[in-house]
C-alpha cells in the first residue's frame, strides 16, 4: 500500500479586495500517495492554480495545513522552505513567459543546481546534458535561447529545470494547454514515463477531461474555489455524481462522425468568489436546484469507497 506523500486539510486562500475578500481556495482537503497522479479539474477562475502555488509557498495560506511526508509544513522558516524547494517543484502553464529570455538553455537548466550548489563545473555540465536527455532535447540546443525554439522543446526546458533538482512532488499547472493537440500527446507521455523512471508524485492541474483521464490515478472537481466531487479517474468518467461535473463530461466530444450526446448547458449567473453567500455556489446554474440549495452549504460525502461529492440531492439524481 502506497504511503501519503501529501495531504492538504481545509485549505483556504482569500484575496482582500475592496469589497470583502475572493475566496479562491475554499476548505479544500485532499492527499495523494507516493507516486500518484492526482488530477485537479474545473474551469477559468475555479482556484486550481492558486491551489498549487499555496502548496508549493509561491502564496501564503490564509488557514488549514498542509503536510508533506507527515510533517506540518502549513508555516516554516526560510531555512526549511529553502530545502523544501528540493523536493517540491511546478511546471508553469506558458512555456515561453516562465523562462528567462535572455538565459540559454544551459543558463536556464543549470541556475537551480548552481543555486543550491549541488554542482559544479564538469559535473554540473554532465548533470545538464543528463536533463536534457532525459526530456528529449539535444544537446545543440544547449546554447540557444527560449526565442529560438518551439512551444514543445520550451515546455521540455521547463519540465528539466523542475527535475534538475531530484524533487519527489511536481505540481504541473496546465504543462499542456498552450500547444498543440500533437505536441501535448508528447510531453503526456514524457512526463509519464519520467514519473515512472523517478517514482514522481504529480499533481495535475488542468481544464481538459481528456487530458486529465489519460495521466490521472485520481481526480478532484473545483468549483470556485471548493472540491465539489473527488473520486478514482475511472470512476468520475464512468459514475459522475456532481451536476456540475456531469456539465463538463457533457462538453467532451466524441470522435466519431454519427455518434451523438446529450449535452447538458449550464446557464444563470456564475455566484460571486467575493464574500460568497451561504448556499451550494452551484445552485444559480443548477437544473437541479431547490431551496435548501440556496440556503444550505452542502458537506462533501462518502457517496461510496473514495468517491465523495458535495451535493443535497446525489442520491436521487443518480438511481
Amino acid at each position: 500500500m502506497s504511503e501519503k506523500l501529501l495531504e492538504v486539510k481545509n485549505l483556504k486562500k482569500y484575496f482582500k479586495q475592496s469589497s470583502g475578500y475572493l475566496h479562491a481556495v475554499d476548505d479544500v482537503s485532499f492527499s495523494i500517495n507516493t507516486g500518484e497522479t492526482l488530477g485537479v479539474v474545473g474551469e477559468s477562475g475555479c482556484g486550481k492554480s492558486t491551489l498549487g502555488r499555496v502548496i508549493l509557498h509561491l502564496l501564503d495560506c490564509t488557514d488549514g495545513e498542509i503536510l508533506y511526508k507527515g510533517e506540518n509544513i502549513t508555516r516554516i522558516s526560510r531555512s526549511k522552505l529553502g530545502l523544501l524547494r528540493k523536493e517540491m517543484q511546478i511546471i508553469f502553464q506558458d512555456p515561453y513567459s516562465s523562462l528567462d529570455p535572455r538565459k540559454t538553455v544551459y543558463q536556464t537548466i543549470s541556475e537551480p543546481i548552481k543555486i543550491k550548489k549541488i554542482y559544479s563545473g564538469e559535473e554540473l555540465r554532465h548533470r545538464v546534458l543528463e536533463l536534457m536527455e532525459t526530456v528529449g532535447l539535444s544537446h545543440r540546443y544547449t546554447n540557444t535561447y527560449p526565442h529560438e525554439l518551439d512551444g514543445g522543446r520550451r515546455q521540455r526546458i521547463g519540465i528539466a529545470r523542475a527535475l534538475a533538482l531530484n524533487p519527489n512532488f511536481i505540481v504541473c499547472d496546465e504543462p499542456v494547454s498552450a500547444l498543440d493537440v500533437s505536441i501535448q500527446a508528447q510531453i503526456l507521455n514524457l512526463l509519464m514515463d519520467i514519473q515512472e523512471q523517478m517514482g514522481l508524485t504529480y499533481l495535475f492541474i488542468t481544464h481538459d477531461l481528456s487530458v486529465v483521464k489519460h495521466i490521472s490515478n485520481y481526480v478532484i472537481v473545483m468549483y470556485l474555489g471548493q472540491i465539489v466531487e473527488k473520486a478514482p479517474s475511472d470512476e468520475i468518467f464512468s459514475k459522475q455524481m456532481h451536476p456540475y461535473t456531469k456539465a463538463l463530461l457533457s462538453a467532451i466530444p466524441i470522435p466519431k462522425v454519427r455518434k451523438r450526446k446529450e449535452r447538458i448547458l449550464l446557464k444563470g449567473e456564475i455566484t460571486s468568489p467575493i464574500n460568497p453567500s451561504p448556499g451550494c455556489r452551484f445552485a444559480a446554474r443548477c437544473n437541479y436546484m431547490k431551496q435548501e440549495c440556496l440556503d444550505t452549504e452542502p458537506e462533501l460525502f462518502e457517496y461510496k469507497k473514495d468517491h465523495y461529492v458535495k451535493c443535497f440531492y446525489a442520491n436521487d439524481l443518480n438511481k
